[in-house]
């Protein structure tokens, strides 16, 4: 028997259509992607979380000669946000993506290791969070949790 997943998202056409908090996410994640070491890839990412008391934390992909010892930048800020803020729930995961030296306007998914890290926390935290990703330029897509990305997930139920 054949069966089917009904993924169910928000477009959100441009920058301009975002609320304030969310442009607050984008701008802090377009910035911190500067600051990304892609020597290799070239493929700069930005990741802003916001964190239930308000505060805004921030990491991009760092990389490594000896791949796959890099560490993306939702991994990268989700994994010092767990560090040091252990009991704080995470809202809301922004992350932005492109080649460093050009604009897209595709909007870029958190990859398949980011899912199951961002999984993790939901668990733990038992609650959502809100996963927005975009490019430089252009749509911005919108979860209202990873596992509208990660329908088929594992986690510590299993073990």
């Amino acid at each position: 028997m054949e069966k089917e997943f009904k993924i169910t998202f928000e477009a959100i056409s441009n920058y301009d259509s975002l609320d304030d908090t969310e442009k607050k996410l984008f701008d802090a994640a377009k910035k911190i992607r500067e600051n990304a070491y892609a020597a290799y890839s070239h493929f700069h990412v930005g990741c802003a979380i916001l964190l239930e008391n308000g505060e805004i934390i921030t990491g991009s992909n760092q990389e490594n000669a000896a791949y796959p010892s890099g560490l993306c930048a939702e991994r990268t800020t989700i994994f010092w946000t767990a560090a040091n803020f252990p009991d704080v729930k995470i809202k809301k995961l922004f992350v932005i993506g492109a080649p460093k030296d050009a604009v897209s306007s595709t909007p870029i998914p958190p990859c398949g290791a980011c899912r199951q890290s961002i999984l993790e926390y939901e668990a733990k935290q038992k609650e959502g969070i809100e996963i927005y990703f975009a490019s430089l330029d252009g749509e911005i897509y919108k979860t209202r949790s990873i596992r509208d990305l990660l329908p088929f997930s594992f986690d510590s139920s299993y073990l």
